[in-house]
């Protein structure tokens, strides 16, 4: 009985943290909401800074998870910035937890608080963080010839003009998926099958920076295109030698010397003990559960509204 417990513990592993992550997404949203209000007649360098260091403490709860909690090993390769820096960060689209690559690069340059993504634009409707996202300067933009050049352009020169501080997102290939390839997706699937990627766990996340100066990335249209494209091509072939090479020795690694970099859990484990516990505190009074609830509803409520009116 007792091993029959254990394994049944451990089949639902992946049941804790989106329970935590989730539920504390209302005492999350209360906290910002509260600085909103109180900064709303201070100078906007005031509200960025908290508003930072809220998301800060937020995506260290993340980063618990996804790494201290799950033991995988990141593998650093490539030019490996330690300083805080204003920065483009341009990756492949592969999963649907990308954007967590991004904030294990980010909290090794203390630079965590400053990521800001350009999203899709769907994701405006998630409860309570659609709206948020865009508050901590998030970006939705829509795909193909709907996409606003000009709306984004006014966005990032606000920005820009503002000083916020910018660790800027960007998947250049937009979406993963697309239910109109058939046959893709059946050869994907049957692939994922036949290597049992299905029902195997990612020890591992390899990771391959290159570090890129502005002055060397162009500024007109035409040439930045050609230069987009030649950068894809550049993380292409480091694919295909990381999956097909054919020495076992360049297989499944980047070339050059990987560092192992592991966080520390003196950097996840407060945010953790500090927002679970706010939560707590809520769900153990009567007005603290309705407050939660009332949180959920209404703010996922006036939260779309919003984004409907200015995201």
């Amino acid at each position: 009985m007792l091993l029959s417990l254990v394994l049944h513990m451990y089949s639902m592993r992946c049941v804790l943290p989106a329970a935590v992550l989730l539920g504390t997404a209302p005492t999350y949203v209360l906290l910002w909401g509260a600085w909103r209000l109180l900064s709303a007649f201070l100078p906007s360098r005031f509200y960025q800074a908290v508003d930072d260091r809220l998301y800060c403490i937020y995506q260290n709860m993340v980063l618990f998870f996804f790494e201290n909690y799950t033991g995988v090993q990141i593998l650093l390769y490539g030019d490996l910035p330690k300083n805080k820096e204003n920065i483009i960060y341009l990756a492949n689209h592969q999963s649907t937890v990308d954007w967590i690559v991004a904030d294990i690069l980010a909290v090794r340059q203390n630079a965590l608080g400053h990521v800001r993504y350009v999203l899709k634009d769907g994701l405006k409707w998630l409860p309570l963080y659609g709206c948020y996202f865009s508050q901590h300067g998030g970006i939705y933009v829509k795909r193909s010839a709907r996409f606003n050049e000009q709306e984004m352009r006014r966005r990032l020169q606000s920005y820009v003009r503002a000083g916020t501080p910018m660790y800027l997102v960007i998947f250049p290939e937009g979406t993963r998926y697309n239910p109109e390839l058939t046959k893709v997706l059946s050869a994907s699937q049957a692939f994922a099958a036949q290597e049992e990627f299905l029902c195997k766990e990612c020890p591992k996340i390899h990771i391959h920076v290159a570090r890129i100066d502005r002055k060397d990335v162009p500024e007109e249209r035409a040439p930045l295109r050609r230069w987009l494209h030649e950068r894809f091509e550049i993380k292409d072939k480091l694919l295909i030698e990381f999956y097909d090479s054919l020495d076992p020795e360049r297989r499944n690694r980047f070339p050059g010397e990987s560092v192992n970099s592991k966080l520390s859990l003196k950097k996840t484990v407060p945010s953790l003990l500090l927002l679970g516990g706010l939560t707590a505190g809520m769900l153990v009074t009567e007005a603290g559960r309705r407050l939660y609830v009332k949180t959920w509803v209404c703010g996922t409520l006036l939260g779309c509204l919003w984004v409907s009116v200015r995201a």
